[in-house]
């Protein structure tokens, strides 16, 4: 009797045999996932998943996805998980509540890039990852990536910069963390989903040039740096093709052009047709639905995708699996080192604030002073943003027990008095009803003059945080949300005249996800501490840095503008919806709507620069304790063809241990391509420098990275002319400068028209220096 063939198992033959092994129902499985279904989410308001796969028990209580395992061929099922500052997860598992499962709450990304360290985010991304291993997950679904286009973005704590070389590098230094404990991250969304008005269905008109020098250029960067497992397409469409369904951007661009050589998965829910999606190079479908399951069975059997098509899907889902924890029977706990982690978290938080104001040596204060500490959020910190960016965290430390920790005393009369309020006011709160929701919010107390007068005369200093929470779903609003709202404005105003009146200082935290207005207000302040949202420690860093036991030395990496009108295109964000006779359907899924991204390549300080308009703290801007000299600027040449160097020292020359962003710019020659006034190019942080200390640094400049995108010739031109290097605090603080030439133009790359915009739109230009 002949011997029957074992079948191929995973790992153990080729992948190649394993897909020839496969039915085409069990490739359709593979490139699908399990369904969602959220503890808490309205009922019926998600599409199902495959029948049966719901009663397939979680390896992991609360994760956001799961892929289908093929047990005959030796193929598992693998866990997707949020979220971009902490693994989020239930905190309670199969009804049992005698044991409560936690994560650490690390701060949130635009505090992250505003460390400008990337050491200290790749230890952050380590501790990271451990916990994503720790609880028996495959892929974390982060680093958020999108550019700060616009203030009001929803969800821009959960990403970096305005700038996509802060945001490539500081994302690249995070996924090498958590990738180094064997486990997986998806950088997202790829691309161009900077609001998220209607984002299911919004389509993004964005020209060539901006799209490559702007938004996705920070994901070449982490690509390059990184080769992250995954790479998230975005809900939204850019030029009239929906991200997920667009082979220019996922195959010619990220794996041809890039070298990227992982897995695309969609966002969740995301696109239209399943069909197009794997076509296009879209390889998982999030978090997977019946109606795709037979949409592309469909296809499969009228021929409309080949079985080679779908085999190529199917082998980089398994190529995923073959990299993952549960592939190769990592044992996992589900009790991550929260002690150490939430100690990281601390360090990071405190190396990511910034101070803003510092008006006669008013920070750091001393710990025999009593503060009196006025606003909500002083007592009831937000450590980050709500949606998928959120974590479920064993506790949070507020302003006051941080105080209080590091040695201060904080005015007890006025601390009951907002517990009182903020208890009554909590119970009057409606219950959150799902991921979705919206960040509750309690308005601020006015307080009796005779409270504040008592205050000013029996505490040494003023403490007023100001809280702002946002998160997906929905953007924020410029009135009372960007702005003040008139009760803070009323609260602010009547602390720091009664302080003031009594000679005291007032110093004012931003305990925020975004940028808000300030101008307006700043006078009034004595100091003002940028503390994001930081995360679980949050009280505690922002103690360290109030005390001095940390120099603050984080600087934005985003602009906080005069007023929200000096945005440019301020009054067309977030985009307009387009007239339809679709009426119902899932509100989830929003509207069909459009936005055109006017300014083109001018966003951020890129424009604030180039059209000298003022912001109230420009890009790259904070203050420290102390003061550094920057060294002569050394150039390796005077001219460049392929690469030269730049160097400089740096010197502490003030009176406490500090660390020091140096950031190097380059304003290009006037050339056929309309230019920024500078751009960041290279960046460094320096280590902890002692008083008298010296640092020296190199950056190295390639030809690549001074070249521009030519729409006309679909390729990345260097222009020849006179190079202005400029190294300094800020993008306006420039403490050196040198000049290198480019003899003649230079092609560094060669490319295909891509993602072309459909129409022509008017961008906006600047005059020819």
């Amino acid at each position: 009797m002949a011997q029957v063939n074992a079948l191929p198992q995973l790992g153990k033959a080729s992948v190649k045999e394993v897909v020839a092994a496969l039915t085409p129902e069990e490739k359709v499985q593979l490139v699908i996932g399990m369904g969602f279904y959220p503890s808490g989410f309205p009922e019926g308001l998600l599409p199902p998943g495959n029948p049966g796969d719901r009663q397939v028990p979680e390896k992991v209580a609360g994760a956001a996805g799961r892929t289908h395992a093929v047990p005959r061929l030796g193929i598992p099922s693998l866990t997707l998980s949020d979220g971009p500052a902490g693994v989020r997860i239930d905190p309670i598992r199969g009804g049992d509540s005698t044991k409560t499962y936690y994560a650490t709450a690390f701060p949130v990304a635009t505090l992250l890039a505003s460390s400008w360290d990337t050491e200290l985010v790749r230890k952050t991304g380590v501790a990271f990852g451990e916990e994503v291993r720790d609880f028996g997950i495959d892929v974390l679904l982060a680093p958020g990536m999108n550019i700060h286009r616009n203030p009001l973005g929803g969800r821009n704590f959960e990403y970096y910069s305005e700038d996509p070389v802060v945001t490539g590098t500081i994302a690249a230094a995070l996924v090498n963390g958590v990738e180094s404990n064997g486990v997986g991250t998806s950088i997202k969304h790829f691309a161009v989903n900077n609001q998220e008005f209607n984002r299911m269905q919004l389509n993004s008109k964005v020209s060539e040039r901006a799209l490559r020098e702007i938004y996705l250029k920070g994901f070449q960067i982490a690509v390059k740096q990184a080769q992250p497992w995954t790479v998230m397409s975005s809900y939204n469409l850019v030029n009239g093709t929906y991200t997920s369904q667009s082979p220019d951007l996922l195959n010619t661009l990220l794996r041809q052009e890039w070298g990227f050589k992982g897995l695309v998965m969609t966002d969740w829910y995301g696109g239209k047709n399943p069909v197009a999606q794997l076509k296009a190079g879209n390889d998982l479908l999030m978090p997977g639905t019946y109606a795709q399951t037979q949409a592309i069975l469909a296809a499969l059997k009228e021929g409309t995708l080949s079985a080679q098509e779908l085999d190529l899907n199917v082998t980089r889902v398994l190529n995923m699996v073959l990299l993952s924890p549960t592939f190769k029977g990592v044992k996992y706990s589900s009790q991550p080192n929260l002690k150490q982690h939430a100690a990281v978290a601390r360090a990071a938080a405190a190396d990511g604030m910034v101070l803003l104001e510092n008006k006669a040596k008013t920070l750091p204060l001393a710990t025999s002073q009593k503060v009196a500490a006025f606003g909500n959020t002083s007592y009831n910190l937000i450590a980050g943003g709500t949606g998928s960016g959120d974590v479920n965290k064993a506790y949070v430390v507020s302003i006051a027990q941080g105080l209080t920790s590091a040695g201060f005393t904080v005015a007890e009369p006025l601390s009951n008095l907002y517990a009182q309020y903020l208890k009554a006011e909590k119970a009057k709160l409606p219950k959150t009803k799902g991921l979705l929701d919206p960040a509750p919010i309690i308005a601020e107390m006015l307080l009796e003059a005779t409270v504040l007068q008592q205050q000013a005369q029996q505490a040494d200093v003023a403490l007023l945080t100001i809280g702002r929470s946002a998160g997906e779903g929905g953007d924020r609003k410029v009135e009372d949300d960007f702005t003040l709202t008139a009760t803070e404005q009323a609260l602010l105003k009547q602390v720091a005249t009664a302080f003031h009146a009594q000679k005291k200082k007032v110093v004012v935290v931003l305990n925020v996800g975004g940028v808000t207005e300030v101008a307006s207000w700043r006078q009034q302040a004595d100091a003002i501490l940028l503390a994001w949202q930081p995360g679980q420690e949050g009280g505690h860093a922002i103690a360290d840095i109030l005390r001095g036991s940390v120099t603050p030395s984080g600087k934005l990496a985003t602009t906080f503008p005069m007023t929200y009108q000096d945005v440019p295109y301020a009054s067309s964000f977030p985009g307009k919806e387009l007239v339809t006779t679709a009426a119902g359907g899932n509100p989830m899924m929003g509207r069909p709507s459009e936005n055109t991204y006017e300014e083109g390549i001018y966003v951020g300080y890129r424009y604030y620069n180039t059209f000298q308009v003022k912001p109230a703290y420009e890009f790259g801007y904070g203050l420290s304790y102390t003061t550094f000299a920057f060294g002569p600027l050394k150039l390796s040449a005077t001219s460049l063809t392929d690469k030269l160097t730049a160097t400089l020292s740096v010197t502490n020359n003030g009176p406490v241990a500090g660390k020091e962003v140096v950031q190097l710019y380059v304003g290009a020659p006037a050339g056929k391509l309309d230019k920024p006034e500078s751009e960041l190019k290279a960046f460094a942080k320096t280590a902890l420098l002692k008083p008298g200390q010296s640092q020296t640094l190199t950056f190295t400049l390639t030809a690549a990275d001074l070249a521009s995108f030519n729409t006309a010739t679909s390729a990345w031109v260097t222009d020849a002319g006179t190079y202005h290097v400029k190294v300094g605090r800020s993008c306006l603080d420039i403490k050196q400068t040198a000049s290198f030439k480019v003899a003649k133009e230079q092609v560094t790359e060669k490319s295909r028209k891509l993602l072309a915009p459909q129409e022509q739109f008017v961008e906006m230009k600047a005059a020819r220096k």
